[in-house]
């Protein structure tokens, strides 16, 4: 007949005397209580071991900061596990390893395994930007807390104030960066799910703001005000040149004479210096040619074309020309980078160029959807910039342009 084991009862636990040695004191079920010399009480689960069918302990907790009622439930809960033939000990263990590396992955480690990846796509600048970025608006207030426990409301209550200072773009590309950082959590396993998804839709979208461009009839405008203007000549030369070769800001103030090859009439701008990442090619026109003696001459020996005021061992500012525009009245009407929409604008309006050779043009390499082969392509490019070189030199009536005084 099997022993009969009375359950104990909190006089028990509480009364149980030390010995000279430890000593169980059995409650039923697998349940002990681990009584020490020295006094200390430990609850104790004895169970058969699934797989080895050894016997083992689960040491549950230390009484009396483990009651009698909290033990039994720790044991129940034990013996749950082992009738679905899960271990209950190395259970507790995996959880616990889990739970501590959990915590250990800080929004500011998972940003930092992630930045790691992200910089390998884009440009140094722009890696650069981004970091000082989460560093200023996230990442010193929520960069210490384990990615798991990061909620939505906490989330948007630090980008509140930012998005209250009128910089809803910020938050935007905050949003975009965070929601990336979760999205990689959760493909590496560190997260089960996104839980900050949809805090973007917690703020009001910012304003998409086209860059400034004149009319396409207001080009003779600009070219009149640009020749009569209290601007230096290589800052004339460096809008003129943009306007011309249809090219953004960075690319053009970053223009170097080794990407020059005036034999075959071609401007080689490498992959780095591109937006997108891939070299592009813009195709000289005589007037562009033109541009290019003028500025050879006064920009010395300097590897830049447009070389910067006080050194020329770095390129020109490429907001020179943005602020040399603003100074001659066109601020709200005309920017830098808008000269490439009134280029595009124009162009498209004379319906003589396919829309697909006005993008490449323009680098606009993801919007071209024909295909060419490469010679009749740049053949059909060089076409239509010299047509867009001969429309400026026409608008700016010969005199009003440094290529029109070329050829005059």
């Amino acid at each position: 007949m099997a022993k009969i084991i009375k359950p104990l009862s909190p006089t028990d636990v509480s009364t149980a005397e030390t010995k000279e040695s430890e000593y169980n004191l059995s409650d039923g079920n697998g349940l002990f209580l681990r009584v020490k010399p020295v006094g200390s009480k430990f609850w104790i689960f004895n169970y058969q071991r699934p797989i080895t069918k050894k016997r083992a302990n689960l040491t549950l907790g230390r009484y009396p900061d483990l009651p009698l009622a909290k033990a039994r439930t720790k044991a129940i809960e034990a013996r749950e596990l082992l009738a679905e033939g899960i271990d209950p000990k190395e259970h507790r263990d995996s959880t616990l390893k889990a739970k501590q590396a959990e915590l250990s992955n800080t929004l500011q480690v998972v940003f930092e395994d992630w930045f790691t990846v992200k910089k390998t796509s884009i440009k140094e600048l722009t890696a650069k930007k981004l970091k000082q970025r989460l560093d200023k608006y996230l990442l010193t207030y929520l960069g210490k807390f384990p990615i798991s426990e990061i909620t939505a409301p906490q989330t948007i209550k630090i980008l509140q104030p930012v998005a209250n200072q009128g910089k809803l773009e910020t938050v935007a590309r905050l949003c975009r960066n965070l929601n990336e950082i979760m999205v990689f959590a959760v493909n590496t396993g560190i997260i089960e799910h996104n839980k900050l998804a949809g805090i973007g839709k917690a703020f009001a979208n910012a304003q998409v703001t086209n860059q400034a461009s004149l009319k396409p009839e207001e080009l003779p405008e600009l070219l009149t005000a640009l020749n009569y203007a209290d601007i230096k000549l290589i800052t004339r030369c460096l809008i003129e040149w943009q306007l011309h070769t249809m090219t953004r800001p960075s690319e053009t103030a970053g223009a170097r004479w080794d990407e020059i090859d005036r034999e075959n009439k071609l401007w080689h701008i490498p992959a780095e210096r591109m937006k997108k990442g891939r070299p592009h090619t813009v195709l000289l026109t005589t007037q562009t040619l033109a541009l290019l003696e003028t500025i050879d001459a006064i920009t010395g020996d300097s590897e830049y074309i447009f070389p910067a005021d006080k050194t020329n061992k770095k390129h020109i500012n490429k907001e020179t020309a943005n602020k040399a525009l603003q100074r001659m009245g066109f601020k709200g009407r005309q920017t830098s980078h808008g000269l490439r929409a009134l280029a595009s604008t124009t162009l498209n309006e004379q319906n003589v160029f396919d829309a697909d050779v006005i993008e490449a043009a323009l680098s606009h390499v993801d919007k071209v959807r024909s295909a060419y082969n490469r010679t009749d392509y740049l053949e059909r490019r060089r076409v239509l910039m010299g047509c867009w070189s001969d429309h400026i030199e026409a608008a700016s009536k010969g005199s009003n342009s440094i290529t029109g005084l070329k050829g005059m």
